[in-house]
Formats: structure tokens, sequence, C-alpha cells
């Protein structure tokens, strides 16, 4: 997004479905949404228009009318992440730069973990299962989707912390997702061994598929993850 919305466009994402983010407006007033990333048109018939998830996040941001409260987690939240994909995968950051909303894959600085990072969490993972409904012919949720295959890394991580596991900081234990030479797999390392076996249930259930081994070198433990297809 590149400037704020005007008080007219955010009208339009204040009433957007809270839970599908469905828009309904002008062609004129969705497509300027579309321009600022607040918006994307499915790419199904009838190509209704959806909140972004930094659309979702926006509308609930403190003094928009009709914003989310502190205790409330609303839809999507991965800004420029996903949802927009299901535009336009080719064009879109992944979250890690997006600058709004990153996915913590363990090892960051300074890193707040407290009830605004759970409920942005939430929506991301809301979003992230949403755009899988959208973009599978019978709308399930239990597969990972085309943006999870272009980025792994943020999409295990993403799981693992919606699931409640504990990103590393920059020293100490907890999990850190990183990219392997396979093409299509993550390692998550985590030092305590039942937390470990933790990521990779949590990863199973979310459509990866997910398995412990061992670092021949050091001994090492870790799970290697890959999302599924069937």
């Amino acid at each position: 997004m590149t400037r704020p919305p005007t008080a007219a466009q955010r009208r339009i994402l204040d009433a957007a479905d809270p839970v599908t983010g469905r828009l309904s407006g002008t062609e004129a007033q969705l497509a300027a949404l579309v321009r600022q990333g607040l918006a994307f048109r499915h790419p199904r018939p009838p190509r209704e228009h959806f909140l972004t998830p930094a659309g979702h996040r926006l509308r609930e941001e403190p003094g928009l009318p009709g914003a989310s409260g502190p205790g409330e987690a609303g839809g999507p939240g991965d800004p420029g992440g996903p949802a927009r994909d299901a535009q336009a995968p080719a064009a879109t950051p992944a979250p890690a730069v997006s600058g709004v909303f990153a996915a913590r894959v363990g090892g960051e600085e300074g890193a707040e973990a407290g009830p605004a990072r759970r409920r942005e969490v939430h929506s991301a993972w809301q979003g992230l299962l949403e755009l899988r409904r959208m973009t599978r012919p019978d709308g399930a949720t239990d597969l990972p989707c085309a943006w999870e295959r272009t980025h792994l890394v943020q999409a295990a991580a993403l799981a693992l912390e919606a699931a409640g596991h504990r990103p590393a900081a920059a020293e100490g234990g907890g999990y850190r997702v990183r990219t392997t030479p396979q093409p299509e797999a993550v390692a998550v390392h985590e030092p305590d061994p039942e937390a470990l076996g933790a990521c990779a249930a949590t990863l199973e259930g979310a459509g990866w598929q997910a398995g412990e081994y061992t670092e021949p070198r050091t001994g090492v433990r870790f799970v290697l993850a890959s999302p599924r297809r069937a």
C-alpha cells in the first residue's frame, strides 16, 4: 500500500464481510482498492473482490470504524502475502519482505510476543486457510496451496507460530525454520526433543509431510517437512 486509504475506501473496508472479506462497491472503487493492495479480484467467476490480508489488518486497526477490539481476532492478516497471490503471484513479495507482517522463522532479535502479535498471527493463519479454500475446487483447507509451495519457510513458520510454538530468539531455545537443498522441503530445528516432536505433529496437521531425522555429522535431530499434494 503506497498511501493511506481515503474516507470512502475506509467505508468500503468497514462494510466488508468480517469472515470472508468479500467487498461491495463500484468497479472503480474496488479497482482502486486493488491498486492500494487492500483487495484482490478472485480469479474464478463470479470474480468478486475480497480483502487482502493487508486490508483485513487495516480494517482492524484502532480508529477505523468497526475495527475489532483488543480482545478480538479478525480475518486474514498476512499483508502482502498469500491472499494477494491469488491475484498476481509473480508480483507479490513474500511476507518476510512485505514490511508489515512476517512469520517468525526463529532467530529474530527483539521479537514481540504479546497479545497484539498473537492476534496478528491468528489473522494471518485464517487468511492462509481462506486462500486454501478459495483456490481448491472442493473448497477444502487441509492441503497447502500454491503460495505455500513458493514460500516454504514462511508458510511452515506461520503454521508453527499460529499453533502456539515458540520461535527462537537471537539466542536460546525455540524453533528455527530454515531452507534445505531439497526443492520442496524445509528443516525445523528445536533443541528440546519434545518440542521438536510437537512441531512435526503441528506441520502434519497443517497439511505437511514431516518426519524427524538425525544430522549425520553432528547427531542433532531436526524435522524435515514438505507440503503434501494429496
